[in-house]
This record gives structure tokens, sequence and C-alpha cells, in this order.
């Protein structure tokens, strides 16, 4: 879900790149030195979960598990997104260097939204059915999100992209349904093995 160069105006791309390195910089005051590994293997499966692309229509789908990663690590999923989106930008050349910020915004604020919205149920809670419900919440939650947000920022450089943001949105409701599966299942894998993770 990467906006590419060249089609967002230059107030969003401004507008994205202050609200990223606001959430960056306060993501890394947050980043404790004993948090480093966790935010590390993070940025790794995100990074590799975003490779596997599956043509959907006019767009190309792929995991974005921004849910789950806002989930275990908070405000620091900003500066974990930074990475990953740096390496896709000079490695693949997806999104690029001038979007940024608006795509870290766009992956990390849905992320940050669901730390503050679902971390107290999962925390409190031990029922298997029920953390699972809440990870597919979360998958849902987070994505439904992302995709808002990118249509916004289409919709704020120019209303014409009103109907590829809808497009965007309709392509990835296979991917919601498989992120909140996913999420559901990592996270009771994580209540089971390792809880202080959820903690």
């Amino acid at each position: 879900m990467h906006i590419s160069e060249g089609i967002l105006g230059g107030p969003v791309l401004l507008t994205g790149a202050v609200l990223s390195m606001s959430g960056i910089v306060y993501g890394l005051y947050k980043l404790d030195h004993d948090q480093v590994p966790k935010v590390a293997i993070v940025s790794a499966a995100l990074f590799v979960a975003s490779l596997i692309h599956i043509p959907l229509g006019p767009a190309n789908v792929h995991l974005i598990l921004n849910g789950i990663a806002g989930l275990l690590l908070g405000w620091t999923v900003f500066p974990a997104y930074l990475v990953v989106l740096v390496l896709h930008a000079m490695l693949f050349q997806f999104g690029g260097l001038t979007v940024l910020g608006v795509n870290t915004f766009n992956l990390a604020l849905p992320a940050v939204l669901c730390y503050y919205f679902f971390k107290p149920l999962v925390r409190r809670t031990e029922r298997k059915s029920v953390l699972f419900g809440a990870g597919v919440v979360i998958g849902f939650f987070s994505i439904g999100l992302s995709i808002f947000c990118l249509g916004l920022s289409l919709y704020s450089t120019g209303p014409e992209f009103l109907g590829v943001a809808g497009i965007i949105a309709f392509s990835h409701l296979p991917v919601m349904v498989v992120e909140g599966a996913i999420t559901g299942s990592v996270i009771v894998f994580l209540h089971q093995v390792r809880p202080d993770i959820l903690g």
C-alpha cells in the first residue's frame, strides 16, 4: 500500500513529512535499549511480509500487518516502518523517498491506534476465542484505517483520485480478511508461548 512518486501535491507531502517526523521522534524517545531487538524483529517481519505481492484487479496487494506491529511496538512502530519503507524505496523502488512521510504515517498511525484501543483487552483476556476475535478486529481496523488515510492523502491532492482510492479499498478487502486471521492466530500463539510480549 505505497503511494508512488509524483502523485501527491506539495502540501500533502509536507504535512505527511511533519506528522511522520513527529511520530518517529516520539517513537525513538519511547524506545528503551532492551526493546531494540523486538523492534528489529518486527521490522524484519514487516519487510518480508510486504514483499509477497499478489495481483488483484488493477492493483497489487500484499500483507501489511500494521495491526499486530502496533500492538507489539506502540509508538516505536513509527521508526520501524520508516526503516521498512526506506528499504523498499531504495532496493525495490516501492513508493519513493519524497512520499516517505505520507506512506509512513498512513501505515503507522493505525498501528498506534490499535495499540491504544486493543492492548488493554488483549492484556487482560485469557480466552483464546476472545483473543482470536480481537485479532480479527485488529486486522480489519488497521487495514481499513490505512486505506482511509491513503484515500484522504489522494483526495487532498485532487478529488479526481477518489475513484482510485475506491479501487484500492475494494482490492484490499481480501487482505483485510487474511490479515484478521493471521493477526488473531499470532495473538493466540504469543499468548501461549510468550505472554510477556503482549503484556
